[in-house]
């Protein structure tokens, strides 16, 4: 969810109601501002108001990067947009050719970006995978093709594409 607070866009996180014994209820928000990342705590009394922003979603194809900007195309008008790696913040480890993601807008301004749940991607650097390691529970780390780093199985090779979870950014299992 996104609000206003302060007269800033926040997206909250994390959010628990309080009735402490005899003494007025309060809800305990996390919330991070979206304009420069920081993350606030905040505590609303029941009669607090704050407004929820609607935001327009587009899904957008990933096209390429040029090292300041990251290109995309709108899948239903096909008009290009590029977003610095400001407003894409981590994502920017999971974007890989033709990935199609979802971009919060406000106002015309890009405010979010909203992944799959896991993205294929190809290893391109790791140490050699050992014949009959596919019951062990020890990891190697992997560099991906965008250059995260990801810690895998000791049964997966060079060249081989897995699928890495975009909330943790861990191996999920082979593609």
């Amino acid at each position: 969810m996104v609000v206003k607070f302060n007269n800033e866009l926040h997206t909250v996180f994390s959010m628990v109601h309080r009735t402490p014994g005899n003494l007025r209820g309060f809800v305990q928000v996390k919330m991070r501002n979206l304009r420069n990342g920081s993350q606030i705590e905040h505590r609303f009394a029941s009669e607090d108001k704050i407004e929820k922003i609607a935001l327009d979603d587009q899904e957008m194809e990933y096209l390429y990067d040029d090292g300041e900007m990251y290109y995309f195309m709108n899948t239903e008008t096909f008009e290009q947009l590029g977003f610095t790696e400001e407003v894409l913040g981590d994502a920017v480890k999971y974007l890989i050719p033709n990935l199609k993601i979802n971009i919060e807008f406000y106002e015309g301004r890009a405010v979010g970006v909203e992944l799959p749940p896991s993205v294929p991607m190809k290893v391109v650097e790791t140490e050699p995978g050992l014949k009959g390691a596919t019951v062990s529970n020890v990891g190697k780390p992997a560099k991906m093709e965008t250059g995260l780093i990801v810690q895998v199985p000791a049964f997966i090779n060079e060249g081989e594409t897995i699928l890495v979870s975009t909330s943790e950014g861990s191996y999920m299992q082979r593609a």
